[in-house]
């Protein structure tokens, strides 16, 4: 690394590479830990930065948790794999629109669905029936809108011929 990181602003942390000075700022109680495992994801391999994600997914820092959760979505995408421990604490975390959505989202889409634990094969069935739900909803409301718009505006049309006769 160029620079050394900042623990106090996050400046820099995005780029660790070294997982004990990692491990040696969850002993010092630093902040921006999140920030840090998201550079481990990106620089380390997946057997390195897993442990240091998950004791991460525990801080009290809702922000700093959000953090790790993103970790392990870009932990998904370069490894195309997670280890078994994390996608135990993304289905402990669960789908209802948690910190973990977005990082089971991205599990879903960049592990092959023959290398998904069962709960994420099932859980990709249901997402995209939901999702597929949500798009005919959404279509429907804009159908039922345009329709109530023009139906407005033939009705004034109308109004306005009336009143000139």
């Amino acid at each position: 690394m160029g620079t050394a990181p900042d623990w106090n602003t996050g400046e820099g942390l995005i780029r660790l590479d070294d997982p004990a000075e990692v491990d040696a700022a969850f002993e010092r109680g630093e902040r921006h830990l999140g920030t840090a495992v998201i550079g481990l994801a990106f620089n380390c391999s997946l057997e390195e930065a897993s442990p240091r994600i998950l004791r991460a997914m525990r801080l009290p820092d809702i922000a700093q948790r959000g953090f790790a959760f993103t970790a392990a979505g870009v932990a998904a995408r370069l490894n195309g794999a997670l280890t078994p421990q994390l996608y135990d604490a993304l289905r402990a975390e669960g789908l209802t629109g948690g910190v973990a959505e977005d990082a089971i989202r991205d599990t879903l889409t960049f592990v092959p669905f023959r290398e998904l634990p069962w709960w994420f094969r099932g859980c990709r069935v249901w997402l995209g029936v939901r999702d597929r739900g949500e798009g005919w909803l959404l279509r429907m409301k804009d159908a039922v809108g345009d329709s109530a718009r023009h139906a407005a505006a033939a009705w004034r049309r109308r109004s306005s011929r009336q009143s000139r006769q």
